[in-house]
């Protein structure tokens, strides 16, 4: 395992992120926990949560994951051993969040209300990177990174990036959070952050969360360049796109247990051109005699703007898997060919 150094903070975190979000609906506490003790087996020192999970939202789930964490920081003492990551909820009409059943947003007291909830849940007195799970705005598509551009419909009362940032940065001054950071977001709304950072002597955003693999490259258009320039780099989630470039979904299989199976929630990776393309990154896998995940993950985390790339796993297996790519080295015909069939397919899930 590599560790890389968080923005321009003194932390180091490892190349791999364990992910966490299927925790307390599709794995038990128990499995959670044999996750993390493998995950730190292998030198996994960096977990990424948020106080919306698990996966998918529901009213009574949510806080189970974070809970699971807290339990396993409990039992293991090891707190001080891993930077922990969670995440506040951005605009949403999702109403049980908050006690009094108000609407999701980033104002100050639902952003104190979250960090107060999320620290007593995790069993700690402090988070180590605080991260803006999705802007406070409308964005063209979620995830902020469209391969086309839609308008979107503006929001009544919206909190500014300036203000979120100066509400996140007391809580950096209370001790509560160290360092703060931003998800599903736009070039434009990184260098905003950065601009009120820098105008109004406010933390300044270490890391981005925003999706990235094979079938989704769009963080490269222009968000790779401020990620190497401003040291704010990607902490990449849907590296193997919820299973689909594991190849665990061809040919309309179902695997029991799945989240496809279970939920149907999958659109995003199923959109025009996308089973086509993961075809042939599946063909180029084979032909060279490597797990189609594997080769999935050591792609992304050899990327040059890459600080760390979450693994999401629902069994053992599949994360012990996942973790091998840290091994794994991609010689340059295979990225040729990767960058071949990119050039075919472009980004057909967004």
């Amino acid at each position: 395992m590599d560790y890389r150094r968080l923005g321009r903070t003194d932390l180091t975190v490892s190349s791999l992120c364990l992910g966490t979000m299927t925790w307390g609906e599709q794995n038990t506490e128990r499995e959670g926990h044999a996750q993390m003790d493998l995950a730190v087996d292998h030198g996994v020192n960096f977990f990424d949560t948020a106080e919306l999970y698990p996966i998918p939202p529901n009213a009574d789930t949510q806080g189970r994951t974070e809970r699971i964490i807290g339990s396993w920081f409990k039992a293991r003492g090891n707190r001080d051993k891993i930077v922990l990551a969670t995440k506040v909820v951005g605009r949403t009409s999702m109403s049980w969040f908050r006690e009094n059943g108000e609407p999701g947003q980033l104002n100050r007291s639902q952003i104190e209300t979250a960090i107060d909830r999320s620290l007593a849940n995790l069993k700690t007195d402090y988070i180590d990177l605080y991260q803006v799970h999705w802007p406070d705005r409308n964005v063209s598509g979620f995830g902020a990174n469209p391969t086309r551009w839609a308008d979107p419909e503006p929001v009544e009362n919206e909190n500014r990036i300036e203000d979120t940032l100066g509400f996140l940065a007391d809580l950096v001054t209370a001790g509560k959070v160290r360092h703060v950071g931003i998800s599903n977001e736009s070039a434009w709304g990184t260098m905003r952050y950065l601009a009120a950072a820098d105008s109004a002597g406010l933390p300044r955003i270490v890391s981005i969360q925003n999706a990235y693999s094979l079938i989704n490259r769009t963080f490269e258009t222009s968000l790779a360049e401020i990620a190497r320039r401003e040291a704010v780099g990607l902490l990449a989630y849907s590296v193997l796109a919820q299973g689909y470039l594991t190849g665990k979904y061809q040919y309309g299989a179902l695997p029991k247990g799945a989240r496809k199976t279970l939920f149907e929630r999958l659109q995003r990776y199923e959109k025009p051109g996308a089973a086509e393309a993961v075809s042939d990154y599946l063909d180029l896998a084979a032909d060279h005699g490597l797990d189609p995940a594997q080769m999935a993950l050591a792609f992304a985390r050899s990327r040059s703007f890459m600080t760390s790339v979450i693994l999401g796993a629902t069994s053992i297996e599949q994360l012990a898997t996942n973790l091998g790519a840290a091994d794994l080295v991609l010689d340059s015909e295979t990225e040729r060919r990767i960058d071949a069939i990119h050039q075919l397919r472009g980004n057909p899930a967004p």
